[in-house]
């Protein structure tokens, strides 16, 4: 069964610059937003992120096999390094596994393909860190 609905934040009044952002990318994440939220990113012991270009992402994911259906902008590169960075060498023993669990988050059959994107900001608002959305575009 597959429910269709509007989404629930279309009629919220946007922070200054998404209109533009979301009109160039929709709900999915660009690279200088990709950058920008690598450069947040830390392991568990403090260390930082270092980007993976989207390329060698996506060969790496070719390499296990794992290719992902719902792959626009940069959600994956995104969900690797997210991925990477939190649980990587924990619940996520190996690349082969990391590669998985980038297809199954973009690709999860009851989930919205605009998660990365969204679980991203969602997760901004929630520490309070704002967004120039004009440097992101």
């Amino acid at each position: 069964m597959s429910i269709t609905m509007d989404r629930l934040d279309y009629y919220d009044i946007l922070p200054a610059g998404m209109d533009a952002y979301l009109s160039n990318y929709g709900h999915h994440i660009s690279k200088p937003l990709y950058l920008w939220a690598v450069s947040l990113m830390r392991d568990k012991n403090g260390g930082k992120a270092k980007p993976m270009e989207k390329d060698a992402v996506k060969k790496m994911l070719a390499d296990y096999g794992v290719e992902v259906e719902n792959d626009k902008a940069y959600d994956v590169p995104y969900v690797f390094m997210m991925a990477k960075m939190d649980y990587y060498g924990s619940s996520l023993i190996d690349e082969g596994h990391l590669a998985k669990f980038v297809k199954d988050y973009l690709d999860d059959p009851d989930g919205s393909e605009s998660r990365a994107f969204d679980e991203l900001y969602v997760k901004m608002v929630a520490l309070g860190i704002p967004i120039d959305w004009e440097d992101v575009i």
